[in-house]
């Protein structure tokens, strides 16, 4: 009769045939999918994944949140504004902020931030003077609007000279 040392060892070998033909077998074949049919995620916690993608220097993760973001929360377009302005595509930017301004009058951000867009290309500068004031008009006590507004009108008095 073999000791209780030979018959642990053949169990151990045993153990060791049985998970290497379980590796091969699960390595041969197809496991299921997940699919989420249900995004998991609330719009505003896709603007925070955004935000910190961006503070990481993931503006293409960021853009991706916020466009999720964005089917449910149309403000989410003032964050994909402000990737566009950031890497110099305007056209794109403007589109987004009028996109955020259409869902959301009152964001007094789009405001202020299209007519700094605005001031920065020294194009329509009517117009952005006066979605300059809008936004200040919607928050008075805000300097970086009063800042925007201040820059646009001595832009347009030196353009006038």
């Amino acid at each position: 009769m073999p000791g209780s040392e030979t018959v642990r060892m053949r169990a151990l070998y045993g153990r060791g045939i049985f998970c290497i033909v379980l590796l091969a077998f699960l390595s041969s074949c197809s496991l299921p999918r997940i699919i989420v049919l249900d995004d998991p995620l609330s719009p505003e916690e896709h603007i925070n994944l955004g935000v910190a993608y961006e503070r990481n220097g993931e503006t293409e993760s960021a853009f991706a949140e916020y466009r999720k973001a964005a089917k449910r929360l149309p403000g989410a377009y003032l964050y994909m504004g402000n990737i566009h302005f950031r890497a110099d595509r305007t056209d794109e930017a403007e589109e987004c902020y009028r996109k955020a301004l259409r869902a959301d009058p009152g964001m007094s951000d789009a405001y202020n931030n299209l007519a700094w867009l605005y001031y920065t290309k020294g194009r329509n500068l009517d117009e952005a003077e006066s979605l300059a004031h809008k936004a200040l008009e919607l928050s008075p006590s805000n300097e970086n609007y009063r800042d925007t507004l201040t820059r646009i009108r001595e832009l347009k008095a030196k353009n006038k000279v």
